[in-house]
């Protein structure tokens, strides 16, 4: 059935490209994504809805020379692809030239990658994401709190040919369950669980770990603002890696002369490494990207010190390099970006990142982040769902939701203890693997009364 998939794709983006060289193309390129999503949501303890769809898409980059065009199209009828391309070329025939124009890919060997699909998730029944359900709200029940959140399984396919040879094909799965739980007197707690395999998934336990939260977290206190020594659990770390990949680990952005990436220049700690391994089974697989270029392990941070940024196809060609495969669907303003950032483990337990705190903060995750200073990596925020207040390694209570004002370039120079276990969870556009890390300094700039 996964082969079957990934074949009939291929078959689709063949077809598109033809259209495509009929119409008069030099280039072209024909990415089809296709994807069955299930998704069974739960509010107030009880599940109030359960969805699924299936859904295609056809995204068609259309080059005349250095004149390039983009359409999309969900129709996949002879009509419609011969509408698509028809799209495509009058796009590209009107606007400007690129100058840089690389050209599409060549092909690279797609080999070695772990099986990112699971039966599991496949044929996740409706039954099995309500069974998952029931767990989270049984621990919410068990602590007295109220549980909210969602339970996803999708099977993803993706088929990318281009008129210079790429093909390139696969599926994969992915699942998530993630909830936020609601006690009396303003508790709340948040937990979170992504997998290729949805049947590995540990249901109780995320309801545990949220509910207990919600409990913990009630009448909080409000403290002063200010800089304190902080453990952020894996939730937060995974923000500091997204927003560090959006704003520097990208070569649009080094060319661009934004970002605070320079090779050999020591940005953090000598206990931060950070890859974007898309082989890595710790995290969510991709073979290949959304250029069909074959996926490669780029070493980021090595021991604190910058190594490298990934490329899609015009980046790597303006530094006359090979792409990395880090491709984005076409038109992407964005560059390329690191989808499955994996970050080393260390060897502190959990007790032993609060243990080492003598007046700090614990927190569970931030919200509502956005950079203020890209080149410095300053983020502002708030956190949410769990932050407390540890005094001589010991929690002594939950405290009222802050805002930070940060650089998050300070704080990977600022870890000075990584944990020894890391969760997998999904990030802004893939997969990520993170420890929960100890920072010696976070600044909060101001105070929520709730």
């Amino acid at each position: 059935m996964n082969d079957d998939r990934a074949r009939d794709a291929l078959v689709l983006a063949e077809r598109v490209l033809a259209h495509a060289e009929r119409e008069g193309a030099s280039e072209c390129e024909a990415l089809v994504m296709a994807e069955d999503a299930a998704l069974t949501r739960f509010a107030n303890s009880q599940i109030h809805q359960n969805v699924a769809e299936t859904n295609v898409s056809i995204n068609l980059r259309f080059a005349v020379g250095k004149r390039v065009g983009v359409a999309s199209s969900g129709r996949t009828d002879d009509e419609g692809i011969r509408r698509l391309a028809a799209n495509a070329a009058a796009i590209a025939r009107v606007v400007e030239e690129l100058e840089d124009w690389g050209g599409l890919p060549e092909p690279t060997p797609i080999e070695n990658v772990p099986a990112g699909y699971a039966m599991g998730t496949a044929e996740a029944s409706p039954e099995l994401r309500a069974d998952g359900v029931r767990a989270v709200i049984a621990a919410a029940d068990a602590a007295g709190v109220i549980g909210y959140g969602s339970f996803s399984t999708g099977t993803e396919t993706t088929a990318v040919a281009n008129s210079k040879g790429v093909r390139a094909a696969g599926t994969r799965t992915v699942a998530q369950l993630l909830t936020v739980s609601m006690g009396p007197n303003g508790g709340t707690g948040y937990a979170e669980q992504s997998a290729v395999d949805a049947t590995t998934i540990d249901a109780a336990a995320i309801g545990r770990e949220a509910s207990g939260k919600a409990r913990a977290t009630a009448n909080a206190i409000a403290i002063d603002a200010g800089d304190y020594p902080v453990v952020l659990e894996e939730y937060a770390v995974v923000d500091l890696l997204d927003m560090l990949g959006y704003l520097g680990f990208s070569a649009l952005a080094v060319q661009e002369e934004r970002s605070f990436v320079e090779i050999g220049k020591r940005i953090g700690s000598a206990l931060v490494s950070v890859v974007d391994d898309g082989r890595d089974p710790a995290g969510l697989p991709m073979g290949f990207d959304y250029e069909g270029v074959a996926k490669q392990r780029v070493t980021l941070l090595d021991a604190g010190v910058c190594q490298g940024v990934v490329y899609d196809g015009q980046t790597a060609a303006r530094d006359g390099v090979a792409s990395t495969g880090h491709g984005l669907p076409a038109p992407n303003p964005y560059g390329p970006f690191p989808l499955n950032q994996v970050m080393a483990a260390g060897s502190s337990s959990r007790e032993e990142l609060i243990g080492g705190l003598d007046r700090g903060l614990l927190v569970t995750r931030f919200h509502y982040t956005n950079p203020v200073h890209p080149k410095l990596a300053i983020v502002t925020g708030m956190t949410r769902d769990g932050t407390f207040l540890v005094e001589g390694g010991r929690i002594l209570g939950p405290v009222k939701n802050l805002r930070f004002t940060q650089s998050y370039l300070d704080a990977m120079a600022g870890t000075v203890a990584v944990a020894s276990e890391r969760k997998t969870l999904k990030g802004f556009l893939g997969g990520v693997v993170v420890p929960a890390l100890r920072i010696e300094s976070w600044s909060f700039t101001g105070t929520t009364e709730h």
